[in-house]
Formats: structure tokens, sequence, C-alpha cells
């Protein structure tokens, strides 16, 4: 039985979660597409284009993604405490942002907030508490960049229906070891595709966007090349997302910034030049074309994590297999099941394998 997202996502375990989208049937929407002949490479610079936007607006940073033809995946990092800080006032701005909100949010917005009576201005810091929940819960992110990109692309084809599966997967990463993986695994994902030879050639992915930069198809000069189609409306538990031709042009958000002292909360809690090694080193380790040159000495960031390296390249090709709905040490895991109330997690053998320190020789 499919556990609610409530179990699966809870700020109490971890901040940091790997979600994984696909499009329905996995056809290649966002790729070359085998029956039309057309290709849709330029979907997966909506993709990261609109993630790095609602990074600016929710409580959410992004610290890995990869675009893939048919899926992709995200890392990112959950700040209650910042959303928790921000005004009434801004809070409304941010969700009007994307929805059209109601008459009375808009009414507190404008020079017709000093008619308000006491009620409707009472009401409107109801509703402002409702947005400051949303804008930090995981499903109000994945909601809205889904639908998002299925109206772009549905409005490009001209037809209606499904773009995405219908429910996103997602896995908790319960410790630094779990985050570690799940960055490369996602990073990785071209080259472990065989779609790329190096991860700095790997294309909407945010190893790509760290090394060079974000592509040029994936700036704010693609935001309206649909409006001139007609957008239905489209409404999410009561808020009406506002159409195309409304958005405002957002900007976008930078990836998470790396911290060597693992002291700043809102960073990646690694130093960049070691994960660009780790990265590296595994994603040579994936070819097998090239596995003669890996180097015997092992990265110093599995070192420091405890962390097994022929495991690591092992379970970096099916990390999300291996693992269910949590990625962690093993008493991570143990941890997380007491706390759910669960005797079982999917993944204690790998993480048996992976996240526990080699038997000195």
């Amino acid at each position: 039985m499919t556990a609610p997202r409530s179990a699966l996502v809870s700020l109490e375990d971890t901040p940091w979660y790997h979600c994984v989208c696909r499009c329905v049937r996995r056809a290649f929407l966002c790729g070359e597409d085998q029956f039309s002949g057309m290709n849709f490479d330029h979907r997966r610079g909506w993709i990261v284009e609109r993630m790095q936007q609602l990074a600016t607006l929710f409580a959410i940073d992004v610290a890995a993604y990869a675009v893939m033809s048919n899926h992709y995946h995200i890392v990112v990092r959950i700040d209650r405490e910042r959303v928790l800080e921000w005004s009434l006032e801004e809070v409304l701005r941010r969700w009007t942002a994307l929805f059209t909100g109601p008459l009375l949010v808009t009414r507190y917005l404008s020079a017709s907030r000093a008619e308000m009576t006491q009620a409707e201005i009472a009401k409107v810091g109801e509703l402002a508490e409702v947005y400051r929940e949303r804008l930090h819960d995981l499903s109000w992110f994945m909601r809205t960049l889904n639908e998002h990109i299925a109206r772009r692309a549905n409005a490009e084809d001209g037809v209606k229906g499904r773009f995405w599966e219908g429910r996103f997967k997602s896995q908790a990463l319960l410790d630094e070891g779990a985050l570690l993986a799940a960055m490369a695994y996602v990073d990785l994902n071209p080259v472990r595709a065989g779609l790329a030879e190096t991860p700095e050639t790997s294309d909407y992915t945010s190893i790509q966007e760290r090394v060079v930069g974000l592509p040029e198809e994936t700036g704010s000069k693609t935001t309206r090349e649909t409006a001139t189609v007609k957008d239905p409306d489209t409404v999410l538990d009561g808020e009406r997302l506002r159409p195309e031709a409304e958005t405002q042009i957002l900007p976008q958000a930078p990836l998470m910034p790396f911290d060597a002292t693992a002291r700043t909360p809102w960073a990646v809690p690694f130093a960049f030049d070691d994960y660009l090694e780790l990265v590296d080193w595994t994603g040579r380790a994936l070819r097998e074309d090239k596995s003669g040159s890996i180097e015997a000495r092992e990265p110093k960031l599995l070192a420091r994590l405890s962390i097994d390296g022929k495991q690591f390249i092992g379970y970096s090709e099916r990390l999300l297999k291996a693992f269910g709905t949590a990625v962690g040490a093993p008493a991570s895991l143990t941890d997380l099941c007491a706390r759910r109330q669960t005797k079982y997690l999917r993944g204690i053998r790998a993480a048996r394998a992976v996240f526990v320190a080699k038997q000195a020789a």
C-alpha cells in the first residue's frame, strides 16, 4: 500500500529530499520522440528554469538536479525557519506571483486595504498562514512545477491530458552520507545512461551548471514561448494557477552553495572541490572503457563519511531501486523505523554495505 506523502516527508526526520518525476508511459516527451521524429529537448530547459524560479518563491532550495528525456531528478532542502520569518505581506506576494488568489487578498495588496473591515483583514491573515504552510510544502512545490510544464507542453502540442505520472517519488535523505550519495546519483544520470562522456558535458544537470553555467535556452527569454496559445484554467485545491500570459517573469534562484565547515544550514555540507573530485572519480568508474584509469586512492569525502568506495560506485547506479522511501546509514534507517512505527524499511542491506566504515585489513 502506498504511504501518504505526509508520512514520507517529515521535517522532524530531515529537511533533505530526493524526488523523481516521470512522463506518462515513460514517453520521451522531453527528448527525441521516436514516433513523430520531433525533438523536445528545449522542454528540459523549461524544467530547469521553472524549478529555479520556484526556488525564489518557496522556502525550498535546489542542491542538485538532472533533467532527462522522460524524467527528472531533483535534490532539495526545505527551510521551515526561513518561511516563519516572512511577514504576512511577503507571504501573500510570493503566493500571488503564482496563483491569482481570492479577491480579499488582491484588495489587501492594493490601495483598497484601507477600506477593508477588521473581519476581512482577519480572514486574509488566516489565508496567509495557509499559504505559509504551502510555501515550504514539497508536494506544492512539485505540483506547481509539474503543472506549469504540462500546460506549456500541451499548449505547444495542441493537446490535452496528462503529461506526468500522477505521483512523484520521494526519498528522505537522513544524513550527510545519504545526501552525498543522492547528489552524486543525480549528477551522474547522463553519464550512467551513456548520454555524456563526463559530468561537465552532461546537459541540464546541476554539475554542469556549477562548472560551466546554465545553457542559454534556460534563460528568461523562453518564458512566454507558448503564451500565444490560450491556457485552460488550472485549479489546485481551490487555487487558480496564473495563466502563462499573466505570469510575471520571475528571477531564477542559484543552486545551493557548498560549505566545507558544514556549519551553515542553508548550504550543502561539503567542500565543492571535494564533491567535484568524488563525482569525477565515480563517473570515470561508471565508464567501462575508462575503468583502467581509475585511481586507487579514493576521494577524501568517502573516508570522512565512512563510506565504502567500491560499494558506493556499485550503488551509484541503482540508488533509487536499492533504497525505498529513505536513504541513510543503518542507524538512521533504524531510528526512522521507530519514528514511523514500522518494522522494515527497504534499503537496510544496501545501507550496511555502503554507509559502514571498511574493516581494517
